[in-house]
């Protein structure tokens, strides 16, 4: 390719020259591998991300971790008398049957963290498929599932949750809930709500230039939706996955406290609160300390979700 320059001096005409060769190119500041490295970076070096994402990964290593880092047996209950208050050897005190609180703490914290993500992963999937089709293809199809989106939203999440979870666990010994059970529940919970917000990023994306070249081109609705519309959703299908996470942390632990959980002794944090609040005058350091785990975590994930919100909204 040849382009144009001009050669001359002070006083002197410019004249025009042909140069063999390409331009140069501009650099591509809006290059989408740029804008996600840059996006990042906001997100990492966020003082607010920073410490919910430090308290996280405390919470996931004692989840990993269980009771090979505690420094007592969980279960164990011949330390102590029942109720002995925090000392140095026991910082967060004895429960009612003599074992540690530090170390059931520490140790209650896998039961969470194997439900919560995997429950809150299945809600997104599922929310996501299904906003995905409610926005894109409207009319009879948007007002059926929006009908059940509502008849589902309609009902408080505790009291669905309990009774779907009665249907499926009760039996001769009484109520035994699963994790892949919980994990069923909270996840087909939370689809309707991550369908809406799913629905009205697809609808603000289905009438705009590339969906219009894609029909021209003849391309598959399920082609439309999941390889030209869901890339250009995922920011708030990302910033939906991290607030869900915060409540399937929360509604595991409500779960767990009603009795639709680990049962005793397991050292899960609902249960721990379920099986010590009646004698909390007592002794409150064993009621206190799992329900500061349970707010620790779910306040943390709440920091990182806020600081994903920010960065993708700016």
């Amino acid at each position: 390719m040849t382009r144009p320059t001009a050669i001359g001096g002070p006083g002197l005409p410019q004249l025009p020259v042909v140069v063999e060769g390409t331009p140069p190119l501009a650099p591509a500041l809006d290059h989408p591998s740029r804008i996600r490295r840059e996006t990042i970076k906001q997100i990492v070096r966020s003082p607010t991300f920073i410490v919910g994402a430090v308290v996280t990964l405390f919470w996931v290593v004692c989840a990993i971790g269980g009771a090979h880092i505690t420094p007592y047996d969980p279960i164990n209950d011949s330390f102590t008398p029942s109720y002995s208050p925090p000392t140095w050897a026991h910082p967060f005190g004895m429960d009612r049957v003599g074992r540690d609180v530090f170390s059931r703490v520490l140790a209650g914290a896998r039961s969470v963290l194997e439900v919560a993500p995997a429950a809150t992963l299945l809600g997104v999937v599922m929310g996501s498929a299904l906003g995905l089709v409610m926005g894109f293809f409207r009319g009879w199809v948007d007002n059926v599932f929006g009908r059940l989106v509502d008849a589902v939203l309609a009902v408080p999440f505790i009291v669905l949750a309990i009774l779907v979870l009665t249907a499926l666990s009760a039996g001769s010994e009484g109520i035994n809930v699963t994790s892949w059970q919980l994990i069923i529940v909270i996840g087909i919970a939370f689809t309707p709500i991550v369908a809406r917000t799913v629905r009205s990023a697809v609808l603000a994306e289905r009438d705009l230039d590339y969906v219009a070249a894609a029909r021209l081109r003849d391309e598959r609705a399920p082609y439309i939706m999941f390889v030209e519309i869901l890339p250009n959703v995922m920011g708030p299908i990302i910033v939906e996955t991290t607030v869900r996470l915060g409540y399937a942390v929360f509604a595991v632990a409500t779960l767990a406290f009603v009795g639709y959980g680990p049962q005793p002794p397991s050292p899960d944090w609902g249960s721990q609160i379920a099986d010590q609040y009646a004698d909390v005058t007592l002794a409150w350091w064993a009621v206190v300390f799992p329900a500061l785990a349970i707010a620790s975590l779910v306040v943390a994930i709440n920091l990182i979700a806020d600081t994903v919100q920010q960065v993708l909204d700016t």
